[in-house]
């Protein structure tokens, strides 16, 4: 059976979690929506007008309510749980994490909570999430792009409200972060003891951020990032010694393939333009510029 509503809203992030409650529906994914009219400010306030759609969702047949519930047929993924007055995007991000979890068929809970740093937190927990983790939070790293991208990406050419989501694995963030502290100070005490900086592996600007603040909290020890991209390192150092200098590049040597020739012999040597070449305007033929005194026809 289709169910259609009309809804108006101030925005159409607004809007479509207002049709997604009263249609029932799990997702945003799961309904179909066509504004009816956009939403306009108008001027100074005067003469703005809100956005209304219509959106359409095909209500499912009525399922046992002993069985489990279940997501594309999987019955191991915790479905609507998802806590009140979440966006549009916040939802789809959901979706997206759950229906991952089900395609795989692994053995998993999915849950989703307001997070403490303006964001979302979706935890995935169970025997199978181990996996979803990967060397030093990589593919877990790697999940939460993708649940970003999903939950911001442009619909219709519409633009979203920002919404930030954060993927946590069986507390593995906190978990992650209590162990780099610890890290953070033992290096700190190994670089007072043997007076020597100390440069750790490469970390994501997460992880880095952590160990700069626990530092933060040792006397006499500071730090510093090197590097680029992805082989971006923490130097840890001793504040009275200060940052170590790092090694520089050699420039390479210029060579003159001119050095040693007579000034007779640089005047007679061709030119590498050809007549279809583009030559700069700013490239001077220098030999017109050398004295004539230098040479003579008798040389």
């Amino acid at each position: 059976m289709k169910k259609t509503i009309e809804i108006t809203a101030k925005s159409l992030d607004e809007a479509i979690v207002e049709a997604v409650k009263e249609l029932g529906a799990a997702s945003a994914n799961d309904i179909t929506v066509s504004v009816v009219q956009e939403a306009k400010k108008g001027f100074l306030g005067l003469g703005s007008t809100p956005t209304v759609i219509r959106a359409e969702y095909d209500v499912p047949a009525v399922a046992d309510s002993t069985a489990p519930a279940t997501v594309d047929g999987v019955q191991n993924v915790t479905a609507n749980a998802a806590f009140d007055g979440a966006s549009a995007g916040e939802l789809i991000a959901f979706e997206f994490i759950k229906k991952l979890i089900a395609d795989m068929n692994m053995d998993c809970t999915v849950t989703m909570r307001e997070g403490d740093n303006d964001d979302v937190v979706i935890s995935i927990a169970g025997e199978d999430a181990g996996s979803l983790i990967g060397h030093h939070g990589e593919t877990l790293d790697s999940l939460q792009y993708l649940a970003n991208l999903a939950a911001n990406r442009k619909e219709d050419g519409v633009k979203r409200e920002f919404s930030r989501i954060t993927i946590d694995i069986e507390d593995y963030r906190a978990k992650r972060e209590a162990a780099l502290r610890v890290l953070a100070r033992k290096k700190a005490a190994q670089v007072q003891k043997y007076k020597k900086s100390i440069m750790l592996e490469p970390m994501n600007p997460y992880e880095r951020r952590i160990i700069h603040s626990e530092i933060q909290n040792v006397e006499g020890v500071s730090t510093n990032s090197i590097g680029t991209d992805n082989n971006r390192r923490i130097v840890i150092y001793l504040e009275d010694s200060g940052m170590p200098a790092q090694p520089r590049k050699k420039a390479k040597k210029s060579v003159d393939p001119t050095a040693g020739m007579s000034s007779r012999s640089k005047k007679n040597i061709p030119s590498t333009f050809s007549d279809d070449d583009v030559k700069d305007p700013f490239d001077i033929d220098l030999s017109a510029a050398m004295p004539q005194d230098d040479y003579n026809d008798e040389d």
